[in-house]
């Protein structure tokens, strides 16, 4: 297909649509066609990837895998978009890294079902960097004929907002429990199965440090998630903003520990906000690159070891942003094959292993230490509180405070 020796022109010029995986991760210049003429064509792939201290294995794994599977997923998945008249429809977001994988083995798994049962099923499943829009506008109808039976999404603002789904929830249009879950989210410390039995969690999205050495310098490195709020650490923490249900996850978090008060001072810390990638590879010794950054754990694969970065995991836990699924009551029948699917030990490898996105499958290994612990919100904070109201709040505040910080 293409080797580490072939220059970045030569695999772009072979394969076109490379151009928008190699600026999406790292190689934003390649959009001025001059660079690439230029650049491109004296570069070779090996020696980008050392330069930016990008994991070469794995970029070309993630890169491999895009070329062979991401045109022919996404081309079959825009065909299948959910017929409104099928019986079973299966709607939501997947995060990136997972969610070509899943695609495959969901869509083989739709078109057995349609042809052996009396029923149909259709299904929407887009990447989470494009949002809920357009979900939530069949939520806002108050009909729960307009709903998806099935719901996937990651993060807590659409499924926890008391004016959005909560009405449904209420109402007990949706029920859905798992009461097997894995030792990693079921334990003496945390559990996440849910005891009103209206969600279930698939997997975890948990969130970590990126620590960059130099622009830290003499400041002690950030253990918790305490630390962040620091004075030192004024100016000097980049956030996760383009990645919504993260941020929102974060807010929920550090609200419910520190108030509002946390949030004033999670605003004062901040530095910029970059895509994780783009944190992965700020390594500049400028006083512009921020000393931390909170990424998804998946990110720390591209660490090679050697450089200024290092991947902390927060002493109190890695802070969890749950990819929740939600499935329709009166539908159980038909939706159990799904959640068979869904909790079977291919979909949860490929959770754990693809996207280093946790499974909570009791039969699946997660290679997580001992030390690899999660910070998570609690049920019972969720059902006492407004969570929907809450982001939004802690929304306001921060951009208030980053606004005037602005300004002055």
């Amino acid at each position: 297909m293409f080797s580490l020796d072939d220059t970045l022109y030569e695999i772009i010029d072979k394969y076109p649509e490379a151009l928008d995986f190699f600026i999406a991760n790292g190689f934003e210049q390649l959009k001025n066609k001059q660079m690439l003429e230029v650049m491109g064509k004296n570069i070779k792939l090996k020696t980008a990837l050392m330069s930016k201290k990008i994991n070469q294995e794995l970029f070309v794994e993630k890169l491999e895998t895009f070329l062979q599977k991401d045109a022919d997923i996404d081309v079959s998945l825009d065909e299948s978009k959910a017929d409104e008249n099928s019986d079973l429809i299966i709607e939501g977001v997947l995060p990136c890294p997972i969610r070509i994988p899943l695609l495959e083995g969901i869509k083989d798994w739709v078109n057995e079902q349609n042809e052996k049962n009396d029923y149909t099923i259709s299904y929407t499943l887009k990447s989470a960097n494009l949002g809920l829009d357009w979900v939530v506008e069949k939520v806002k109808t108050g009909n729960p004929d307009k709903v998806s039976d099935i719901l996937l999404s990651a993060g807590f603002e659409l499924f926890f907002d008391k004016n959005l789904m909560g009405q449904y929830m209420e109402n007990g249009i949706f029920e859905t429990h798992l009461e097997n879950m894995n030792k990693d989210f079921c334990n003496e410390t945390i559990d996440l199965r849910d005891p009103k039995k209206r969600y279930a969690i698939m997997g975890v999205v948990p969130a970590i440090f990126l620590i960059n050495k130099t622009s830290l310098g003499d400041r002690k490195a950030p253990e918790t998630w305490a630390d962040l709020l620091n004075d030192e650490f004024e100016d000097s923490v980049a956030l996760p903003m383009a990645d919504l249900d993260l941020f929102n996850a974060l807010l929920a978090n550090l609200y419910k520990d520190f108030g509002m008060d946390g949030i004033h001072k999670l605003a004062r810390s901040y530095k910029k906000s970059l895509h994780p990638a783009q944190m992965v590879k700020a390594r500049t010794r400028t006083p512009e690159a921020p000393a931390v950054s909170i990424i998804p754990y998946f990110f720390s694969q591209m660490i090679d070891g050697t450089g200024d970065l290092e991947a902390v995991w927060p002493k109190d836990g890695a802070l969890l942003s749950p990819i929740f699924m939600i499935t329709k009551k009166s539908k159980a029948d038909k939706i159990k094959p799904f959640m068979d699917l869904f909790m079977s030990n291919e979909i949860g490898t490929i959770f754990s292993a693809n996207g280093k996105f946790p499974s909570t499958n009791p039969n699946v290994d997660n290679h997580l230490e001992e030390h690899q612990n999660f910070k998570w919100i609690g049920w019972n904070y969720i059902y006492s509180h407004d969570i929907g109201k809450i982001i939004r709040e802690c929304e306001d505040e921060f951009n208030n405070d980053v606004q005037k910080s602005l300004a002055q």
